[in-house]
């Protein structure tokens, strides 16, 4: 009776995990990919139970806009920043795994066996000891094992998964660097094009100011009808200017909102800066150089992963040798309805023991020597990347410079233009409300002024730019 029971336990655990019912409480793939969107962006198929954990993030909950909000709210949303955060996570585990390796493990195992023939339930302690007897015997061990040697292989594994975790949070932080410096770039970016928008608005309304004097100064005959429509051309071409010109301003910001990880259109807010520019600097490119490999995350992590590499090529070579290994169990063994059942004894007895363990690999068919082989070309590979990032932060750093020297000069040169054009403007104005100049005169005038304006703005945000592209080349960007 008893066998028939099990029998009928053990099919249904047999059906239950082969029709895929075991898993109780599947992972909703979901969870995480929607943490970060309104509930209008999750499929109605997936939201179901996810509405109340989802909230709306809002540029607009933040206003003016200031370049530290736009910084905080991007290391806080920005799924990169997160997705980083959580390789971090998985290093861990993985290390806390290969530490686990090293340590003594602890199990529960039982079973049942059927056998054609009688087999005798425990050994005997000697010559001639009765013993039970059946074809059934059912067992449940608790087994204790603790590796003693491994060739120095866990010991190559545990420090490979630390190196690995330290590589993934200078990753983290080199993702941190970079995304400050993306939105500082279009931050500033958005500060010149309000300029630029400001100029353009500005330069509409004077020349529509300017059309209204040149039709009064047509009606005293005073001016000829071809000045007015040389007006309105300037006026349709200002107009179109000014339209592209906001066009891009709404792109930037909707750029700065995706940055910042949150599903805003950009027009619901506006931001708040100062785009003058430092004082001149005088740049050092050797000490550069020499703070970049000192402090640049990703150059830290590249070698923190070289080194990583060269453990698991000591771990790979390892499998070479022996692991000796300490055991030891306790556990029961059952013999249902027993074919020899002497008196005095019992048809369930304990059973333990402890030994040491030796597996020594002698044929392998070559796959030692190709994990030996896979780690090696991993270890070249990770070398020749650390000496690519060598000669790009090199790189990096000599441009930022070039860039900040370049941007320096431009704010100079263009500032001055700024007031010069002024200048010659209200002259040329002067001059045709005279009538001693021509209208052409003016028109030219006036596009210099706004062409020397908007190239100011430029070069004020591109210096801007330029001073944290070299805090972030050097390791510096905070």
């Amino acid at each position: 009776m008893m066998r028939k029971i099990m029998m009928t336990i053990g099919s249904g655990i047999i059906l239950l995990v082969g029709s895929g019912c075991a898993v109780i409480n599947p992972t909703n793939p979901y969870d995480a990919a929607t943490a970060g969107l309104t509930i209008s962006h999750i499929p109605a198929d997936v939201m179901q139970d996810q509405s109340e954990n989802v909230k709306e993030k809002k540029v607009s909950d933040h206003l003016p806009l200031t370049l530290a909000d736009a910084v905080r709210m991007a290391l806080e949303n920005n799924p990169e920043v997160a997705a980083e955060t959580h390789e971090i996570d998985l290093a861990s585990a993985k290390h806390a795994q290969a530490f686990a390796r090293a340590l003594p493990s602890l199990s529960a195992t039982g079973g049942y066996v059927h056998d054609m023939d009688d087999q005798r339930l425990l050994p005997a302690h000697y010559n001639g000891e009765p013993g039970v007897f059946g074809d059934d015997i059912y067992s449940a061990d608790i087994v204790l094992t603790q590796p003693l040697f491994a060739g120095g292989r866990l010991i190559k594994e545990i420090s490979a998964a630390k190196l690995l975790t330290q590589a993934a949070t200078h990753r983290l932080s080199q993702t941190k660097k970079e995304m400050v410096f993306n939105v500082t770039s279009t931050f500033y970016a958005i500060l010149a094009q309000k300029e630029v928008v400001a100029s353009l608005a500005f330069s509409q309304k004077a020349i529509e100011e300017h059309l209204t004097q040149v039709k009064n100064l047509i009606a005293q005959k005073k001016a000829a009808k071809v000045d007015q429509l040389r007006t309105e051309v300037r006026l349709a071409d200002i107009i179109q200017q000014l339209i592209k010109a906001q066009n891009v301003l709404s792109v930037q910001k909707r750029v700065l909102a995706n940055l910042m990880g949150v599903p805003d259109s950009g027009d619901g807010f506006d931001v708040k800066g100062d785009l003058a520019s430092e004082q001149t600097l005088s740049l050092d490119l050797q000490a550069s150089l020499e703070k970049a490999f000192k402090q640049r995350s990703d150059y830290l992590a590249a070698r923190a992963a070289l080194e990583a590499a060269a453990d698991k090529v000591d771990a790979a070579r390892a499998e070479h040798w022996p692991v000796v290994s300490l055991q030891g169990t306790y556990g029961m063994r059952w013999a249902d309805d027993p074919a020899v059942f002497p008196d005095g004894t019992d048809k369930s007895d304990d059973l333990g023991r402890v030994g040491v363990f030796v597996n020594l690999p002698i044929f392998e068919s070559g796959l030692i020597t190709a994990k030996v082989r896979e780690q090696r070309a991993a270890l070249a590979a990770a070398g020749e990347r650390l000496r690519a990032l060598e000669l790009g932060i090199r790189l990096d750093v000599e441009t930022a410079a070039l860039n900040i020297e370049t941007a320096q000069k431009r704010i100079d040169t263009t500032e001055k233009a700024v007031d010069q054009s002024k200048e010659t403007l209200r002259i040329e104005r002067e001059k045709y409300d005279q009538g001693k100049g021509s209208i052409t005169d003016v028109l030219d005038a006036q596009s210099a002024m706004l062409d020397s304006q908007t190239n100011y703005y430029k070069a004020l945000a591109d210096f801007n730019t330029a001073l944290a592209q070299m805090r972030l080349a050097t390791g510096e960007m905070k």
